[in-house]
């Protein structure tokens, strides 16, 4: 794996809605940044409600003491008061982000209908409002964190509404109207550019973080997890959620038999690929996004099965056994015939377990495995920890 998977299905964008095309992808990048844009949310929010509800001072300026003066502080207050509400919600639900989006949403509709509800009940200074719409539509694409396609589609249903009521109530010439169209549209496009720009960049960003941490934790010739990531977090992981949720934990020690003589024979690029081809192998009958290979050595590799008890262990070890002796590896219009030696170790965490036995999975593993290849390779002892 290299930064050239940055470019790969998995991390592809959509160029329109500036999402990514694979929905998981787009969920761990949301999950990532859920924090950053719920603190976003509040504070534009927060500061929208002040000024929204502060600027009914310039409806008394202009319209005096008249009934649409009360329509319109209340119209103000019930749009602060959403959005105040909104941010309760999702300080409540902190986790969801389709709940999130939804405040966005609704924040931006509430806004943009109080706003429309000001220029129909005091039409004048209709250039004043033109500025308006501006800030509004800058606010929409720039600063409440909700899907581009979303904010993009409010903002041009409010423009539209906005030039009816500027035509209609405002009774502005043709020739204002056209301008300030013109200039509503450009504002338009250029704040959906810069957001479409602000959301690329972002998942680019994302793309090549995660490829960075894939190098630092999977091995480059198999794409299994690598050693160090073993003992700085995965075994530890494990192992906690097996003692919290009292359930069975099993490691399997894999190593490939004769491997010298794999090597000497048909050079490093044939042990090469009988590496690749066994890593693919382990890989693809273990359980996705559950189990974990881990390149331990040169040619050992280690499986880490949670939710497994030792029958359990045992089973795959020896299915991975015969189905990697009965398939001679292609290489250079050669077959290589290899074997494996599996060492099963499992402990059950729904009772009393020592620390040692924590401690000596796969130290216990790795002493199974040997006593495999003394027995003379090719097969799968194990054992139950207590």
């Amino acid at each position: 794996m290299d930064l050239a998977a940055a470019h790969s299905p998995q991390f592809a964008l959509a160029p329109l809605r500036c999402e990514f095309c694979c929905a998981a992808t787009e969920d761990a990048f949301l999950r990532q940044h859920l924090a950053t844009m719920q603190a976003q949310l509040r504070m534009t929010f927060i500061c929208c409600a002040v000024f929204f509800v502060g600027f009914a001072v310039c409806d008394a300026a202009w319209l005096g003491l008249v009934p649409a003066l009360l329509v319109l502080l209340a119209a103000r207050l019930a749009v602060a008061a959403i959005a105040l509400i909104g941010i309760a919600v999702v300080r409540r639900h902190p986790l969801s982000i389709r709940l999130a989006r939804a405040v966005a949403s609704v924040g931006e509709l509430a806004g943009c209908a109080g706003f429309l509800l000001i220029v129909l009940l005091r039409p004048q200074p209709m250039a004043l409002h033109a500025i308006t719409m501006s800030i509004v539509l800058i606010v929409l694409y720039m600063y409440i964190p909700n899907r581009l396609i979303h904010a993009a589609a409010i903002a041009a249903a409010t423009t539209a509404l906005f030039l009816v009521l500027a035509r209609g109530v405002g009774r502005l010439p043709g020739a204002e109207l056209g301008t300030m169209t013109l200039l509503l549209t450009l504002a338009n496009l250029f704040g959906y550019i810069a957001a479409r720009r602000h959301q690329l960049l972002w998942r680019e960003q994302f793309s090549a973080q995660t490829v960075l941490k894939n190098l630092s934790i999977r091995d480059h010739l198999t794409g299994c997890y690598n050693r160090r990531h073993l003992h700085a977090q995965l075994l530890e992981t494990e192992i906690a959620r097996a003692q919290r949720y009292s359930q069975s934990l099993t490691v399997i020690m894999c190593d490939l038999d004769h491997f010298k003589d794999v090597n000497d024979r048909y050079g490093h690029y044939g042990g090469d690929a009988v590496l690749q081809v066994f890593a693919g192998l382990l890989q693809s009958m273990t359980r996705d996004s559950v189990d974990s290979v881990v390149r331990y050595g040169g040619e050992e590799f280690l499986l880490i099965l949670p939710e497994t008890d030792l029958g359990g262990g045992v089973l795959l070890a020896e299915r991975l056994r015969l189905a990697f002796a009965a398939a001679p590896i292609e290489h250079e219009r050669q077959a290589i015939d290899a074997t494996a030696s599996f060492g099963v170790v499992s402990v059950d965490f729904s009772g009393v377990v020592s620390a040692a036995a924590q401690q000596r999975m796969i130290a216990c593993a790795d002493e199974l495995l040997y006593a495999a290849k003394k027995a003379g390779r090719n097969r799968v002892c194990s054992r139950q920890l207590r």
